[in-house]
């Protein structure tokens, strides 16, 4: 089993990342959060993998944090949801929303992302509500939410946008750093104006 690849990025595409190590070349599939995360091509990168092997098949998932690689292995153990689908819930939600989401039971938020219906989001949220990893638990409770809770929210609707990762944390560096309203709506309106520069 492959669990880790460290080389030199060949290509970078939003679900995909090919990376040498060693002279050999592998195809990793990629959630969008981790795509953002990747450096250009001929950069050095580390991700965290998983080995997914079929009868017909050997597919590597690879993944920027631990906490991705994660969610995605609990994921792919709840009752019809296969790799693929798994990769689609990362790149629809961010890990320490989705931790939130399914420990509130909160169906609307998981319903939301692409290919996750009303019955299937149930059944994670029933499957995962204890299965979580603490540290994951901890960083996504109330509390911990509020502490960057505007952040997270402006940086959830952005990437959900699809606004670069990158660009966008930029933009709340600019946004947030000075003194105005700490309404949603208007961070919202100033970061948009930010990155439309």
């Amino acid at each position: 089993m492959i669990a880790r690849l460290s080389g030199t990025i060949v290509d970078r595409q939003p679900h995909r990342s090919v990376g040498d190590v060693g002279g050999v070349g592998y195809e990793v599939a990629v959630p969008l959060s981790t795509f953002y995360h990747l450096p250009e091509a001929g950069s050095q990168a580390t991700l965290r993998v998983h080995t997914h092997v079929r009868e017909d098949a050997l597919a590597l998932f690879g993944f920027a944090t631990e906490l991705e690689l994660t969610i995605f292995q609990r994921l792919i153990g709840v009752s019809g949801i296969g790799p693929r689908l798994a990769l689609a819930v990362l790149s629809g939600i961010e890990p320490a929303e989705f931790v939130r989401a399914v420990q509130g039971g909160d169906i609307a938020r998981l319903t939301a992302i692409p290919g996750i219906g009303r019955k299937t989001s149930e059944r994670i949220c029933l499957e995962l509500k204890d299965r979580l990893p603490e540290e994951a638990l901890a960083g996504a409770l109330p509390g911990a939410a509020q502490a960057g809770g505007l952040r997270g929210d402006l940086l959830s609707a952005l990437l959900n946008l699809g606004y670069p990762r990158g660009a966008v944390e930029k933009a709340l560096d600019a946004v947030l750093g000075k003194p105005g309203p700490d309404t949603f709506e208007q961070r919202l309106k100033q970061a948009l104006r930010e990155l439309a520069r």
